[in-house]
């Protein structure tokens, strides 16, 4: 099934390649039948780990859009999210996710986020990267005056 949106997000991965900009990522986000923002893997032009396609995409569109949820649109990517920018889906509160590969596409090609899963699963000291607490008491104080906050913003 040909979908002008996808089409876009894969050309946006395949632009990005040969251009030399990049990974082979490429996203969309729509809303109510237009493209309202676009992304590509920027990691090694921008010196940023953070800078997935879907994460850009989902930065301009919340900042055309002067919010921080986009629950009316819907994002087309060029391959299955890795975790970072599936938790910033939710976080986006995208309703809907299109992909072209599958991660398990992109771990052939060296894209393999599987370790990430699995450390996610470990208890805390099991994991490759330590985990300490510190200071739990006085950082609950920040929470507490969140709750306390009838000015807050909830997301």
């Amino acid at each position: 099934m040909d979908n002008p949106f996808m089409a876009r997000a894969i050309r946006l991965s395949l632009d990005n390649v040969l251009s030399g900009q990049g990974g082979p990522f490429g996203a969309v986000i729509v809303k109510e039948g237009h493209i309202i923002a676009e992304g590509v893997n920027r990691v090694t032009t921008m010196n940023d780990p953070t800078a997935h396609a879907e994460v850009i995409a989902i930065r301009e569109a919340c900042g055309k859009l002067k919010t921080f949820a986009l629950p009316d649109c819907e994002i087309y990517t060029s391959c299955e999210p890795c975790p970072m920018c599936l938790s910033a889906i939710y976080w986006a509160r995208l309703p809907r996710v299109y992909f072209g590969n599958l991660a398990a596409d992109a771990s052939r090609i060296g894209f393999d986020d599987s370790s990430i899963y699995r450390e996610l699963s470990l208890p805390l000291p099991q994991r490759k990267i330590q985990m300490t607490q510190l200071m739990h008491e006085e950082a609950l104080k920040s929470f507490q005056a969140w709750q306390e906050n009838p000015n807050k913003t909830a997301y």
